[in-house]
């Protein structure tokens, strides 16, 4: 999987591994709270470490590649927040039956502002 991943472009490898990475760490911080809420909290925790493994095969390789690729390790980090909040919205409203909130879009848009600012120059 990894090897055809070099044909792509740098930002596609890099934020598209940090976005499936963050499908399983949303899934694995959040999703056991619908799925698992009436099981004992340390077998929700085995299920969430093990599905948290395949976000650090995800999430590990991406930051690898955007870092040697010349992005700044801020600049990897404020991808991964706004990345992060562009995964948990859709999910806590479709998955977790969560009301869509105003709240989300200011969050957006002080993201966009923190991508501004460590992107720019």
């Amino acid at each position: 999987m990894f090897a055809s991943l070099s044909q792509l472009p740098l930002s596609v490898q890099t934020f598209g591994l940090l976005v499936l990475s963050n499908v399983f760490m949303t899934y694995a911080w959040y999703g056991h709270l619908k799925s698992l809420a009436d099981r004992p909290w340390w077998i929700a925790a085995l299920i969430s470490w093990g599905i948290a493994l395949f976000e650090y095969l995800l999430q590990v390789p991406a930051n690898r590649i955007g870092y040697q690729g010349g992005y700044t390790l801020a600049q990897l980090k404020i991808a991964q927040e706004v990345i992060t909040l562009s995964v948990f919205v859709p999910f806590a409203v479709v998955v977790m039956g969560q009301p869509l909130k105003l709240d989300y879009l200011w969050a957006g848009l002080c993201l966009v502002g923190a991508v501004y600012f460590i992107f720019r120059g």
